[in-house]
């Protein structure tokens, strides 16, 4: 259980006032990780950058093969200060995956050390901007996509765990977290059937996927539609990119107070945890890199599509 981790996280987080140093603070009384902070100024505003290194038992830091699992909490901002007073709905992302990083380094204390190396990385602002999007208005954020993705997305990562908020629509009708199809390098695959192992565990009910479209694994900017951001890490890496979404069962704005459910955030940050026991420990597959391989060999290469397209100049 990270009941404690995400209660006390989201005290620290529900403040005008927090910043990346705060956070680093309380993750480095929990435990022996690498926490790097790191502060970028964007055209609207500024954010701390968060970077969790957990060792493992016989993961690359220590000098042995075992798989890095990349846990990545993906938002606009915690707040949207002045317009809203308040922890919204768009920071359950950086939630969950702060909240799995302390009880990562809590476990680590009591001598529950993965196989695997795991990297959690967010970023922490309290004011970021909003923006218009249909069903309901997004957050938007101090700093664009492709500076989150080079802060949040490091070349170490083997597999990525993209947690987001994804309430702003009407595709996925179900309070809770539901996983997507995984991403990698312009294909989407089918869903791994050891994550919705995985979900059922945790969660103790039927799996929830939720659809992807092509447009959503295209880099934000280029004028198409998105569901949100949950899968834009999949654009800076070729590694395996799969979405947690915490979800509700009517579109909720992500600039909304009062509609964080901390249960929900427990699901997510405790699916990342098992995720990252079990990638580690070489027991879970994000993809079949076979059947991959062989469609690769079929169709070509998609990784254009991580791209602008053949008329940008970008």
């Amino acid at each position: 259980m990270a009941f404690k981790q995400v209660l006390e996280l989201f005290e620290l987080l529900d403040s005008a006032y927090v910043n990346g140093a705060v956070v680093k603070n309380y993750l480095s009384e929990k435990g022996h990780g690498n926490i790097e902070v790191e502060t970028v100024q964007g055209e609207a505003g500024k954010t701390d950058f968060i970077k969790i290194v957990i060792p493992g038992k016989t993961g690359k830091l220590a000098g042995g093969t075992s798989p890095t699992l990349g846990i990545i909490g993906r938002l606009g901002g915690l707040g949207a200060r002045p317009a809203v007073t308040g922890f919204v709905s768009d920071g359950d992302g950086a939630l969950a995956a702060l909240a799995a990083a302390a009880k990562l380094l809590d476990m680590q204390e009591r001598g529950d050390v993965l196989a695997g190396d795991v990297i959690i990385c967010t970023h922490i602002c309290p004011d970021a901007p909003t923006m218009p999007h249909e069903p309901v208005p997004f957050m938007g954020s101090p700093v664009d996509i492709s500076t989150m993705n080079k802060y949040e997305v490091d070349p170490a990562m083997d597999a990525i765990i993209s947690i987001d908020t994804t309430k702003g629509n009407r595709i996925i009708n179900r309070r809770g977290i539901a996983i997507s199809p995984t991403v990698k390098d312009g294909y989407i695959l089918r869903v791994s059937e050891d994550l919705l192992d995985l979900l059922e565990i945790v969660t103790g009910e039927p799996p929830v996927t939720f659809p992807i479209t092509m447009q959503d694994i295209t880099p934000y900017g280029n004028g198409l539609f998105h569901l949100n951001s949950i899968l834009q890490p999949s654009v800076a890496t070729t590694a395996p990119v799969v979405g947690l979404a915490i979800t509700t069962t009517v579109a909720v704005p992500g600039c909304a107070s009062g509609a964080t459910h901390l249960d929900d955030v427990e699901k997510a940050a405790k699916f990342s945890i098992e995720a990252a026991k079990d990638f580690g420990a070489g027991k879970a597959r994000f993809y079949d890199h076979d059947e991959f391989e062989r469609m690769v060999q079929l169709y070509g290469s998609m990784s254009h599509l991580r791209g602008f397209g053949v008329h940008s100049q970008a």
